[in-house]
């Protein structure tokens, strides 16, 4: 089924689809990820507030829920990796600020270069997208991403201090 045919009407009506979808965000018609990444903004600032240990430990726990959570909405939309399932964002943007001190100017530049590596995906997050399926599958290009994003916006704190 093509993801234009697919009625997300299911989102509002199950509270996994909604979680899925960023809280409802990645329905949005124009720039789910962006939006979905949007999503992931206000836990920064709660996460912050935990010791390391306990950030990668929620980063871990929250990927392996959302294998869970992105295979199952996946397989009722009928459509792998629908554009409106943004959790796998959401996770995304949390790993590119682990260990990064949360100021506006971080948040913006993490935001910029994970969206930079989620929609450009160069190798190997283009080969993990292509390859791996299920909601592994859907999940782990975005983890590439933040990995990615992070070792830049890592680099550029460790210039600028």
């Amino acid at each position: 089924m093509a993801e234009s045919t697919v009625d997300t009407a299911i989102i509002w009506q199950d509270p996994w689809h909604f979680l899925a979808f960023g809280f409802g965000l990645g329905d949005m018609p124009f720039m789910p990820g962006t939006f979905g990444t949007l999503a992931a903004v206000p836990f920064c600032f709660l996460l912050t507030k935990l010791s390391l240990p306990l950030y990668l430990g929620f980063v871990v726990l929250t990927f392996v829920l959302g294998c869970w959570l992105c295979g199952r909405c996946s397989l009722a939309l009928g459509v792998h990796d629908h554009g409106g399932i943004v959790f796998d964002e959401m996770v995304g943007f949390w790993i590119t600020l682990c260990a990064v001190k949360v100021t506006w100017l971080n948040l913006l530049l993490g935001f910029v270069l994970f969206r930079f590596f989620d929609i450009l995906k160069p190798w190997p997050i283009k080969w993990c997208d292509k390859q791996l399926t299920g909601g592994f599958g859907i999940m782990f290009d975005d983890v590439l991403a933040g990995v990615m994003a992070w070792l830049c916006l890592f680099g550029l704190s460790w210039l600028a201090s």
